[in-house]
């Protein structure tokens, strides 16, 4: 496989540019026959021409005399004109109307910016492009969004006048968090804008220099940001971007993480006490705070009066003799929403301590069978809002979250390619933005696989932004490479930010690495891939590879069971020398332990670069399959069975060296798996006999030493192989604190003043300040 850099991109900014317009949508400018074949006497100008003086100033391009040969110069100007006429309709500078598509299109939308005579005599006018929904990288989930809104944009282009058929009225509204009182504000009008698109990152922001106030200001006055972390998995994305967040000068704190994995429930638990971590499905937690706002309103928010009347009607009320056999609510100590007793009634429940019983007795009940317990209940929902047990509407600042989405993952043989939303094994897409759709954060980021992307044209990826824009957020897409950023794996990866429209939308952190290309990039969404253009000079460091990563982890054997040791080495390289846990102490770093035959099979894998099943004797290889050697007598285990298992040689029909492939220093992975198993992948240690431990695997995401993992050694694996890699957080935790200063320009790309990880030093001592257990 060839090596792609990634530092820089191939194509030059207009290339990229033009490329990525063609992608998203057809412009006016590129539908076929523009240029009328004879002059149509029925558009032509209105009035005396501007004045020289005047024309040449406004639009300097059409009159200067460089080399016109170009294919991108601009139509050269005799005069401009204040007005034209087609079809017996004046229409004026700025106008706003409907332009002549390709058969079968409906018509663009354009606002009229200049009409010029061009040196040929041919009247022109150039038109600046409004995009409906499914013009843009929404295309069919135009649905989701208002079918009166448009999204002006920055392009412009030149096009003869008999091009222009009718007026339209078009309304600029400004943006408003509350969707309801912005449905007011719309006049009387044909369509309405109140964002603009951009093609590069697909970015849907606010209008340059409209009169929107930005809550800059007043974010600098929070103390801390409060973030949610849905899909949390052990913590590697909130970790990272509130370790980002930190350097930017924005204390951001994980307030609450939702997670169906128990194991990475406690992981995160262990690592952040302050955290309320909650075990259970997201769309639980969606019902549970649907549930939570209706009790803070009916015990917290309620009228004064009402509840003094409710408690003369308690006075009423005659006393009546307890039944003996009744047990008494003590306190409620826990709040779901869910089957916690798995009778198949789910529900909101209470968790109850019994008054006179331990722990031991306590019992989850439904709310019907608690519903007397009037001051237990407001006890309960009284201490939980001041200690923001969960987030109501507006409480969550900012929503991180990545959604699985198993149903467009290669390996699933039965995906739905017509309906990708009717797979269950994507709901939970849905189910993430109905989360933020109710809970309203000021901030949202998304991360997700890039299969998202490819399959069924994006079509989940089209409908996230969908929705973002149709709940009124800002919206700005990227890919980005873990390995960019300081790590010895590649791991592509998808972040769709959100911002409400008083919120600066964050920037994407440009890279800081070099890194090579290990994986298949989408092409119609390649153009935002986060990296430097061609043109631009950057000063990018060294790839990381294996080697600087865990070559000073001590040596360790296929057995290994010591969860806990001191390192017994000298870190060799800057990035060993950050990792590293202050306290001295290693944790984590065993292997998953290979059975009897798997282990045979891997001590004969030979300690050299590439080596894999390929190198066992019986096979031999012609091109890039691998065949049986008819020689050689298959050779069999001690256990009798083959040295070479069948599906080592059928795998990818035959022409994948990964089966039992050894890793080596001055390489890197293509994305560290939730599987530590040697058959499909290439898992194995350079130089020892065995898959990489659970502590290699998480350096190569990034994770500090000083992380630890909970559950059993597979469990651990998957929580370091579903995270998101901690610098890739980091870096974007960075951006979102620059943004909620107001100290962006806005760009979709920014330049890090740090890099990963000699940063850890300073984060580990901000975090030792916060009195954190990290």
């Amino acid at each position: 496989m060839a090596k792609k850099r990634v530092r820089k991109s191939s194509t030059s900014p207009n290339k990229r540019r033009r490329k990525s317009q063609e992608i998203v949508s057809l412009l006016p400018s590129e539908r076929k026959n523009v240029k009328q074949s004879s002059p149509n006497p029925d558009a032509f100008f209105v009035g005396d021409p501007l004045p020289a003086s005047e024309a040449q100033a406004t639009w300097p391009f059409r009159y200067s005399n460089p080399d016109g040969s170009s294919e991108n110069a601009p139509l050269k100007a005799k005069f401009h004109y204040r007005e034209g006429s087609v079809d017996g309709v004046v229409y004026q500078l700025n106008d706003t109307a409907y332009v002549k598509a390709e058969d079968g299109k409906p018509d663009y939308i354009a606002r009229i910016v200049e009409f010029f005579e061009t040196s040929d005599n041919e009247p022109y006018f150039t038109a600046q492009w409004f995009y409906r929904a499914e013009d843009t990288v929404i295309k069919n989930h135009s649905g989701l969004v208002d079918n009166m809104r448009v999204f002006i944009s920055d392009v412009k282009d030149d096009n003869p006048l008999d091009c222009i058929l009718r007026k339209v009225n078009i309304a600029q509204v400004l943006p408003n968090v509350d969707l309801a009182e912005k449905r007011k504000e719309i006049p009387s009008c044909d369509l309405y804008y109140d964002m603009k698109y951009t093609v590069p990152y697909l970015t849907f922001s606010n209008i340059d220099n409209e009169n929107v106030k930005i809550e800059s200001e007043n974010n600098a006055e929070k103390s801390d940001w409060s973030l949610l972390d849905l899909y949390s998995g052990c913590g590697a994305m909130s970790t990272g971007l509130c370790f980002g967040a930190s350097i930017s000068g924005i204390k951001l704190v994980t307030r609450w993480a939702v997670d169906m994995n128990k194991y990475a429930c406690e992981s995160l638990k262990l690592n952040h006490p302050e955290t309320q971590v909650r075990n259970e499905a997201a769309e639980d937690f969606l019902n549970l705070l649907k549930e939570w706002e209706k009790l803070c309103n009916e015990f917290i928010f309620k009228p004064l009066e009402s509840a003094a009347s409710d408690e003369e009607a308690d006075d009423e009320e005659p006393e009546t003799q307890s039944d003996s056999e009744e047990f008494e609510v003590e306190r409620f100590i826990s709040v779901c929403y869910g089957d916690p007793n798995e009778q198949k009634k789910p529900g909101l429940y209470f968790k109850v301590q019994w008054k006179g019983y331990d722990s031991n007795y306590d019992t989850w009940e439904p709310i019907e069978g608690v519903s007397e317990c009037k001051d237990a209940m407001r006890d309960f929902v009284t201490k939980g809002y001041k200690e923001k047990l969960l987030p109501l509407p507006g409480q969550a600042d900012f929503i991180c979250g990545g959604p699985p989405c198993q149903g467009v993952s290669g390996y699933n043989r039965f995906r739905n390619q017509k309906a990708p939303l009717e797979d269950v094994k994507n709901k939970q897409l849905i189910v993430y933005m109905d989360i933020i759709d109710f809970l309203k954060p000021k901030y949202v980021l998304m991360e997700n696989v890039v299969d998202i992307l490819k399959f069924a044209g994006g079509f989940l990826g089209r409908y996230a932004v969908g929705r973002l824009v149709s709940m009124n957020y800002q919206t700005r897409m990227g890919m980005m490479a873990a390995g960019s950023f300081g790590l010895p794996q590649f791991r592509m990866r998808v972040f769709l930010w959100g911002a409400l429209p008083n919120q600066n939308l964050p920037a994407y952190p440009l890279p800081t690495h070099e890194v090579v290309s290990r994986a298949v990039i989408p092409t119609e969404f390649e153009e935002i891939t986060v990296a430097y253009a061609a043109n631009e000079n950057c000063k990018l460091a060294n790839a990381v590879y294996l080697k600087d990563a865990i070559k000073d982890l001590p040596a360790v054997n296929n057995d290994e069971s010591q969860d806990e040791r001191n390192y017994g080495t000298t870190p060799i390289t800057d990035f060993q020398k950050y990792i590293r846990a202050p306290s001295g102490k290693l944790y984590d770093h065993l292997p998953y332990k290979l059975n009897k035959d798997d282990y045979e099979r891997v001590c004969k894998i030979p300690k050299t670069k590439g080596a894999n099943f390929r190198d066992l004797p019986g096979v031999i290889v012609k091109g890039r399959k691998v065949e049986w050697d008819p020689a050689v007598e298959r050779v069999l285990l001690t256990s009798g069975k083959p040295l070479i298992p069948d599906y080592a040689m059928s795998f990818v029909r035959g022409t994948s060296t990964k089966p039992f492939g050894r890793l080596w220093w001055d390489e890197i992975v293509s994305t560290v798996v939730t599987r530590p198993e040697p058959h499909n992948q290439a898992l194995l240690h350079p130089l020892q006999d065995r898959v990489l431990t659970i502590r290699e695997n998480a350096r190569l995401q990034g994770f500090p030493d000083c992380y630890q993992l909970c559950g059993t050694v597979k469990e651990r694996y998957i929580q370091v192989g579903n995270a998101v890699a901690v610098p890739v957080a980091l870096a974007l935790g960075y951006t979102l604190g620059l943004a909620i200063q107001g100290l962006s320009d806005n760009k979709p790309l920014m330049t890090l003043p740090f890099k990963y990880p000699s940063c850890l030093a300073q984060l580990l001592a901000i975090v030792k300040d916060d009195d954190s257990s990290l």
